[in-house]
């Protein structure tokens, strides 16, 4: 006679302590892009002490958290997006003028090795 093997189950949720009750999902967070923010007000400011360019989204990104913190989360998500559109054309713009400059440099080394 061959032994039989037994059926097991094995539960695809925890029921312990760290099982999270059923119910409705709650919608997440809406992003305030801080860090991204201040990173791009150091990075203008190290272009040439041209911080004030890098402020716009830096005030998105405080009004997002202001409003997050509120519980305006239709505010926080306007405010919000309004960061991340603004983050996103500063940091282009820092990357196209590190690019120019860097050709710049570039071209004046070789003029200056030439003469």
């Amino acid at each position: 006679m061959e032994p039989r093997q037994a059926d097991v189950s094995i539960p695809l949720q925890s029921s312990g302590w760290g099982a999270a009750a059923p119910g409705p999902r709650s919608e997440p967070q809406p992003r305030d892009y801080v860090l991204w923010s201040v990173f791009n007000v150091l990075l203008w400011c190290a272009l040439g002490g041209l911080g004030c360019f890098g402020f716009p989204p830096l005030v998105f990104s405080i009004k997002a958290r202001d409003c997050k913190v509120l519980g305006d989360l239709e505010g926080a998500r306007r405010h919000g997006d309004r960061a991340r559109v603004a983050n996103i054309i500063c940091s282009v713009v820092v990357a196209v003028a590190l690019v120019i400059f860097i050709i710049i440099a570039a071209i004046a080394i070789s003029t200056l090795r030439g003469l």
